[in-house]
């Protein structure tokens, strides 16, 4: 009796295994939905652009770019944790994906139950980026005249608990400032702030406001990782501004709705690893300030969960909390 029960289980576990490979290799059988959690123009959406074209190449169906902007990428999360787990629904992640559990208390989705991480596909700087009439031309002008005009200084954000609120909020923690925060729909309507004067500052990232860095429109007053950017070297970090327990990198990654079967991660994965590393996408994505990675799925989750634990614990020392 006993042998045929295990008999029975083992050929079920067989069965589940053939179909997992069955499934995988008929994936994908319709059009990819890649959600992008913000509006057109920012970081995410110059980094998937240049990569769907890729991706299509690799999977053998369109890639369409799907746009759920809103409340710093949850609405877009909340969706794809309802999504069908076929892989045919995927959503590109950015920071902030590590950092919504610590700002809302009520989230509709689970962050470590209710997805499966794809890739990791690439990291990138942020730049403190200012229009030229902004009364400093490096970080410690910046805090000394913040310090001298308690609540002067605004800075925009891309929204909410974006990477870009979360940077300027821990640099004022880190340097006892004070600065009004004015956020944005996105680093796109941000940037058109910025230029224009509206804002002081905006903490941003680096492939959004290079180009008017370099055209002269706006000035680089730091570049926020750990070493310098390529595409900016003669700006420092802040770091080397004086501050050295202040570091902010930025990533992407993308994630599939829990349940998605192991062989169609591996099948995404490995179409985003081949996409990000094309040498002509490669290049133009280093050209503007990307840093490729294109993890496994297990590289990837490893980062969450230590993105997770860092982003709870500095959003409670800079005491930001959202509704």
């Amino acid at each position: 009796m006993f042998r045929r029960i295990a008999f029975r289980g083992l050929a079920s576990l067989l069965a589940a295994g053939v179909m997992g490979l069955a499934h995988a290799a008929d994936f994908p059988s319709q059009p990819i939905k890649l959600m992008i959690p913000y509006p057109p123009g920012g970081s995410a959406d110059m980094l998937a652009r240049p990569l769907s074209a890729e991706l299509q190449k690799a999977l053998g169906q369109p890639i369409v770019l799907d746009y759920k902007p809103g409340a710093g990428g949850t609405i877009a999360s909340a969706q794809l944790a309802r999504a069908e787990p076929d892989g045919h629904t995927v959503l590109m992640v950015l920071t902030a994906h590590a950092i919504n559990p610590s700002l809302y208390r009520n989230l509709p989705y689970d962050t470590r139950k209710d997805f499966a991480p794809v890739s990791l596909v690439a990291q990138l700087p942020l730049v403190v980026a200012a229009p030229l009439a902004t009364p400093a031309d490096n970080m410690q002008e910046l805090v000394a005249y913040a310090k001298k005009n308690p609540g002067k200084l605004t800075f925009a954000s891309a929204g909410n608990g974006n990477t870009s609120h979360l940077a300027a909020e821990m640099f004022k923690s880190v340097t006892d400032t004070d600065m009004l925060h004015v956020p944005y729909k996105g680093s796109g309507p941000a940037v058109i702030a910025l230029l224009a004067g509206d804002v002081s500052l905006m903490f941003d990232s680096i492939s959004t406001s290079v180009s008017h860095v370099q055209s002269g429109k706006l000035k680089a007053l730091a570049v926020t990782g750990d070493n310098r950017s390529s595409l900016l070297p003669d700006v420092p970090t802040v770091k080397e501004s004086g501050f050295p327990d202040f570091s902010v990198t930025g990533w992407y990654g993308i994630i599939a709705p829990a349940g998605t079967s192991p062989e169609v991660i591996d099948r995404l994965s490995q179409a985003f690893a081949r996409a990000a590393n094309q040498p002509q996408i490669k290049a133009q994505l280093n050209g503007m300030g990307y840093d490729v990675i294109a993890s496994t799925p297990s590289e990837f989750h490893t980062h969450i969960d230590r993105e997770l634990t860092r982003w709870g614990k500095l959003t409670k020392d800079a005491g930001v909390q959202m509704q």
